[in-house]
């Protein structure tokens, strides 16, 4: 549904720290699926490391946060796109499975609430339909100033 360009307008993520490579399906104010592919040519395998490459537990829980970010500005009005988004909190994340490269993490955010400015988020991502991390997520919007 979006590609990395598209991406990248709701985003102010760029190489490196961009860790979501499509949107596979949204439904505004509910959920949001999407794709991160997880290449050997991350800079994070350089030390994560090199005889044995892991993603990093706190960037699976980032893609997450990015797609939950999408998902978030997606579904609220225009006067939020000029607005910093940023991360409020996370609770109850587990890492279940290793990544390693090669893998495509599916990420699957659906929205909990939304209360005075702060979103809640569940969070899962996948590696063949099998659950790698997943987490509550916590989201608001600031002015950037």
């Amino acid at each position: 549904m979006l590609d990395v360009n598209e991406i990248m307008k709701i985003l102010p993520h760029r190489y490196p720290f961009l860790l979501v490579d499509r949107v596979l399906e949204v439904e505004t104010g509910k959920r949001i699926v999407a794709l991160k592919n997880v290449s050997m040519n991350e800079p994070f395998f350089q030390g994560h490391f090199p005889a044995h490459p892991v993603m990093p537990g706190v960037l699976i829980v980032e893609s997450l946060a990015q797609a939950a970010c999408i998902l978030a500005i997606l579904s609220s009005d225009e006067s939020v796109r000029s607005k910093a988004t940023y991360f409020a909190g996370i609770d109850n994340v587990r890492f279940r499975k290793p990544v390693f490269p090669g893998d495509q993490l599916r990420l699957s955010v659906e929205v909990a609430n939304s209360k005075r400015g702060i979103w809640f988020f569940n969070a899962k991502a996948y590696v063949d339909d099998k659950l790698v991390t997943d987490a509550v997520l916590k989201a608001t919007f600031a002015d950037m100033n």
